[in-house]
């Protein structure tokens, strides 16, 4: 079976030139890749600034978004990253996670890493993901 890769970018979130914020791998599996969500709602602002709670918030509820538009759901998610500025409180974005994943089985796979910064001074975490669905 041949291999199609679709990048999209759905209207609801931010749109940047510089990335594609989904990517749709299919074959006999679907595999789905998701750039990093951060704190931008989809009229381009930072939501939560200086509150990191928030921030993982907004950037779980863009993740929610980007799978949608590729026909993922959360549950298809077998690994995610989590970046955290140096500083914050990296339990925060567990604690979101935690809340948004619930009760389902076979959470995925997550790395959390510190870094000095992200793509711009108000962001506190980013989340990416990769995702598959069973064809």
């Amino acid at each position: 079976m041949a291999c199609n890769i679709e990048h999209i970018n759905p209207q609801q979130l931010h749109h940047n030139p510089a990335f594609t914020n989904v990517v749709r791998v299919s074959g006999n599996a679907t595999t789905v890749y998701i750039g990093g969500q951060n704190a931008v709602n989809a009229q381009g602002e930072v939501v939560g600034v200086g509150n990191l709670h928030a921030q993982a918030e907004q950037a779980f509820e863009n993740l929610q978004i980007a799978l949608a538009s590729a026909g993922a759901k959360l549950e298809h998610v077998v690994k995610w990253h989590i970046y955290v500025v140096q500083g914050q409180p990296g339990h925060t974005g567990f604690q979101v996670f935690r809340r948004v994943w619930g009760t389902r089985p076979n959470p995925p796979a997550i790395t959390m890493n510190y870094v000095a910064g992200l793509a711009h001074p108000d962001f506190l975490i980013e989340i990416d993901a990769t995702a598959v669905i069973p064809e």
